[in-house]
């Protein structure tokens, strides 16, 4: 048995303290100002249409034995997506507390990079978090949000750094380098990203959206392999449940 990895031992004592962090979060981020409507969610390309945003199941073919298989890494726009923390010691849970995320834990200065081509939505270079001040606007410290070109807005936080000439507006390519991991905001001391998958409910600060709608946990498992799962059709069944929530 290989001995446990750094970061492994990082996730399991940190696990604790950042399960009892965001719980606190959540129980104090029930109030929230009053939002503008939300825009109509369209890609910046072609819109996905329904067909396209079919249910994953639509990918299982028969076997020898009437049992459908389902391709585990679909595929539907061709748009390359990548893992996005680009490191060899990498830990992550399939979890995560109050809301869907996930919590990269990597060594602080490792590359964070762009999950697939699009260009940057929102970027926080300040962090502004205060353990007395509101739980849940700044807890992300240094961040960046992602708009890729398939509709998805891919969030990543605790970031030590952000790049240089990674501003709203900027296009990028998968697998380019928007940051690096840290420990700002809320992230107690311990190196990491957290990691959100969501509709871009732009127009006003939605952070409750942003942190995450979605579990990403078999989308990173396939990028890590090399895979191209893609969370586009499961975005858009959220946001047509869900639409854009005014508060969490």
């Amino acid at each position: 048995m290989r001995p446990r990895s750094a970061a492994h031992r990082r996730l399991r004592s940190a696990y604790p303290v950042l399960l009892l962090a965001v719980a606190t979060v959540a129980a104090g981020c029930a109030t929230s100002r009053e939002l503008p409507e939300p825009p109509r969610w369209e890609s910046p390309g072609a819109p996905l249409t329904a067909d396209q945003a079919a249910p994953a199941d639509r990918s299982a073919t028969p076997t020898a034995t009437g049992t459908p298989t389902v391709d585990p890494s679909p595929t539907r726009s061709g748009l390359r997506h990548v893992f996005p923390v680009r490191a060899d010691d990498v830990d992550y849970h399939p979890t995560h507390s109050a809301y869907p995320g996930t919590d990269l834990f990597a060594d602080c200065g490792e590359p964070f990079v762009a999950v697939t081509d699009g260009r940057i939505l929102e970027v926080s270079r300040v962090d502004r978090y205060s353990k007395r001040g509101p739980q849940g606007p700044n807890n992300g410290g240094l961040s960046v949000s992602l708009l890729g070109d398939d509709g998805v807005r891919y969030y990543g936080s605790h970031l030590r750094v952000i790049a240089s000439g990674v501003d709203e507006g900027a296009r990028v390519r998968a697998g380019q380098q928007l940051g690096e991991v840290g420990r700002t905001g809320n992230a107690n001391n311990v190196c990491h990203v957290h990691f959100g998958i969501s509709p871009p409910c732009t127009g006003s600060d939605d952070w409750w959206i942003r942190r995450g709608v979605i579990w990403p946990a078999k989308y990173l498992d396939s990028w890590r392999r090399g895979g191209n799962r893609e969370p586009a059709a499961e975005v858009i069944r959220w946001q047509r449940e869900h639409g854009c929530p005014r508060e969490p």
